[in-house]
């Protein structure tokens, strides 16, 4: 599909007022990476509204990247790494795991909901697995809505604007 056919579909989407939410995906350099490259090169239809960030190791994504895309307008963030026991630094995506289990809690303290943060092992032959990841997450965020953080950030700054007049 070319990108003015993209274009030309997200269109009628934005026109009718429906939100499309930004989403932030961190895959893995040896398995989930390869695993996106495999959706896009097997020309698998996908939802356009997400930006894929590689890491080394899904343990190599700091908890401030997710905080730092979340504050800057990030509606919902994946974390996606190889499948356990088949991590390239041997136990890296344990390590994920309990980092992310600790990032939901703290997201939820914050106010958000903890499921606009997803965790998914995506294998480098997984290219459909990563197809169904992105549309499954990215419909499910669309559900959720904005990022309340940026929502109130807005209007705070409507407030603010307002009482300077």
């Amino acid at each position: 599909m070319s990108s003015t056919q993209h274009e030309t579909q997200a269109a009628p989407a934005a026109a009718e007022g429906q939100f499309e939410p930004r989403i932030i995906a961190f895959c893995c350099n040896w398995c989930s990476y390869a695993g996106a490259d495999l959706a896009g090169v097997s020309r698998l239809q996908m939802p356009t509204n997400f930006l894929v960030l590689r890491a080394m190791c899904s343990a190599r994504v700091d908890p401030e990247h997710v905080l730092r895309a979340f504050a800057k307008g990030a509606d919902g963030v994946m974390v996606l790494g190889c499948h356990p026991a088949d991590c390239h630094y041997i136990g890296g995506n344990y390590r994920t795991r309990r980092r992310i289990a600790l990032l939901k809690m703290l997201l939820e303290q914050y106010g958000l909901d903890p499921n606009r943060l997803k965790l998914e092992w995506v294998s480098a032959s997984e290219g459909l697995k990563f197809q169904a990841t992105i549309k499954d997450f990215v419909e499910s965020i669309r559900e959720m809505g904005p990022n309340p953080l940026i929502e109130a950030e807005k209007e705070d700054k409507a407030a603010r604007a307002k009482h300077t007049h």
